[in-house]
């Protein structure tokens, strides 16, 4: 007779799971994803080694797992700020800032998770997060074409490409300014890359600077924008 897994049983797998991710994350922020490691992580989990190659085979598996948890997370995050936000353009400047404020919030956390160099396998699934972002600028750019607030893109999906690139050499690359210290310098970087993730789809500068405003203060409305 099979085994069947109660409710409870499930609940407490899954919660272990969630732990030694959450593990994981921990000490990708800490060190990088060279901190990653299964002794350490099970030793911050709380549990032993060789359960957590119970749920995770190798570090590579723990790897992947964690950049495509950080993945679904972002872009759900950038799909919430869009959907929130009161008209199409309004929604990609939301999008930028919900994905920059959030890289800044811990940054050597998310060079970890997306830029720093890495093995083969790793950077496959890496390439997995860049593509889920890019579709989703891709999505938005999409909808405020069609919408007649942008000129159609001759190729959208090369120009969202393009715009993940800014977005994350601006905000973890090695040549983006330090500003996880101070909030101010941190809201001041994720606004001037919306600004310019806005006048590069071709967009007036004073249009621009009003949706990045407007989207700084949720309260204010651009109406069918």
């Amino acid at each position: 007779m099979a085994y069947r897994r109660t409710e409870r049983v499930v609940r407490r797998l899954a919660a272990r799971h969630d732990a030694i991710l959450a593990a994981a994350q921990s000490a990708a922020a800490e060190g990088g994803m060279a901190a990653v490691q299964i002794a350490p992580v099970a030793e911050r989990a709380g549990i032993a080694a060789g359960t957590v190659y119970r749920y995770f085979p190798s570090k590579t598996d723990l790897v992947n797992d964690l950049v495509a948890q950080a993945c679904t997370q972002d872009v759900e995050v950038m799909r919430q700020a869009a959907e929130a936000a009161p008209g199409p353009l309004s929604a990609i400047a939301a999008a930028v800032v919900a994905f920059g404020e959030r890289a800044l919030a811990n940054r050597k956390l998310a060079w970890a998770l997306i830029a720093e160099p890495v093995d083969t396998a790793t950077e496959a699934a890496r390439l997995g997060f860049r593509r889920a972002l890019a579709a989703e600028l891709d999505r938005l750019i999409r909808a405020a074409a069609a919408a007649g607030l942008l000129a159609p893109e001759p190729n959208p999906g090369l120009t969202a490409a393009a715009l993940v690139g800014a977005l994350l050499e601006g905000l973890i690359g090695p040549l983006a300014p330090d500003v996880e210290a101070s909030p101010a310098r941190r809201r001041e970087a994720v606004q001037s890359l919306t600004l310019l993730v806005l006048r590069a789809l071709g967009l007036a500068d004073a249009r621009a600077r009003g949706l990045v405003v407007q989207t700084a203060l949720p309260a204010l409305s651009e109406g069918a924008a």
